[in-house]
C-alpha cells in the first residue's frame, strides 16, 4: 500500500465520518443541532420539514454506507472504483448545496470528495 493509498482511505473514512454526522442531526436532531447547523433556515420551518429532513438524512447515510464499504472491498480497482462512484455523488450534491443552498456546503462536502477522487486518479 502506497501513501497515496493510505490519504486516500483516511479521506474516505473522513467524508464517511462527516455523512454519518450529517445523517444523524438531519434524522434525529433536526430541531436543535439543524438550527445551529443552518442559521440562515427560518426557525419556524424546522418543526415543519422534520420528516423532509429525516429523508435528506438517510440519504447521507447510504452515502456513508457506500463509502464504508469499501474498506471491506479486496480488489483494489474494484473499491477504487466504488470509491469513486460515492465520492461522485458527493461531489455532486456539495456543489449543487453549494449553488442553492449554502456557500460552506462546497467545502464541508464537495472538496473533501473532489481532493480523494483526484488522488484516486493519481
Amino acid at each position: 500500500m502506497t501513501i497515496i493509498d493510505t490519504i486516500v482511505k483516511i479521506l474516505v473514512g473522513l467524508i464517511a465520518c462527516i455523512h454519518l454526522y450529517i445523517m444523524w442531526f438531519e434524522m434525529f436532531a433536526w430541531t436543535s443541532r439543524g438550527r445551529r447547523v443552518f442559521k440562515d433556515f427560518p426557525a419556524e420551518l424546522f418543526p415543519k420539514t422534520t420528516k423532509l429532513a429525516a429523508n435528506l438524512g438517510l440519504y447521507n447515510g447510504f452515502l456513508a454506507s457506500g463509502l464504508i464499504w469499501t474498506f471491506f472491498i479486496t480488489t483494489q480497482p474494484w473499491q477504487h472504483n466504488v470509491m469513486l462512484f460515492f465520492l461522485s455523488f458527493i461531489a455532486i450534491a456539495g456543489i449543487y448545496g453549494a449553488l442553492t443552498a449554502q456557500r460552506k456546503i462546497f467545502f464541508v462536502q464537495a472538496l473533501p470528495a473532489l481532493i480523494t477522487i483526484i488522488l484516486i486518479l493519481l
